[in-house]
């Protein structure tokens, strides 16, 4: 009898083992996995209709008045104006939205550049959004314009994301 107690003892214990083995080989199989050909999820997805929908609503009723309906920005841009304000940039190709990842663009809309980028002194006729918008419309906004920017130039932002993001976790 107590021999074969033992024997269920032995073969519990190599099932525990296998299946930590098991366990531990999976683990290490999804981390090398992703550290070498996954990539970040990114926050803006111009690609899904039901967000860009929303973010044409959002941009129509909080962007467009200064930086045009179809993301043209105003007229000389980067020049300020007879306040030392700088007009409101396009966000279209021709202007620099897309050389900021999602997470600056989305913290410019939200707390404002000053704020943001930690500057003192620096004026903007940009309204902050925080409190205004949710985070989902502030995604789905710049979802919207994102989507407005040829594929290639998307391509080159994901780029520029996955790029922080990998520098992030070095």
């Amino acid at each position: 009898m107590a021999n074969i107690g033992a024997k269920k003892a032995n073969r519990l214990k190599i099932c525990v083992a296998s299946a930590t083995a098991i366990a531990v080989i999976v683990l290490v199989f999804f981390f090398v996995w992703n550290s070498l050909y996954g990539k970040p999820q990114l926050l803006l997805q111009p690609t899904n209709a039901d967000i860009v929908a929303l973010g044409q609503e959002v941009y129509a009723v909080n962007c467009a008045s200064c930086h045009g309906k179809s993301l043209e920005g105003e007229k000389n841009w980067r020049s300020p104006d007879d306040f030392g304000m700088l007009p409101a940039p396009p966000h279209n190709i021709d202007g620099h939205t897309w050389h900021h990842t999602d997470d600056v663009l989305f913290g410019i809309t939200k707390f404002g550049l000053a704020k943001f980028g930690g500057l003192k002194n620096h004026q903007s006729n940009m309204p902050i959004f925080d409190g205004i918008l949710t985070d989902d419309e502030i995604i789905a906004a710049l979802s919207y314009i994102k989507s407005y920017w040829p594929i290639e130039t998307q391509k080159r932002h994901d780029e520029l994301n996955y790029q922080k993001e990998k520098t992030k976790n070095q």
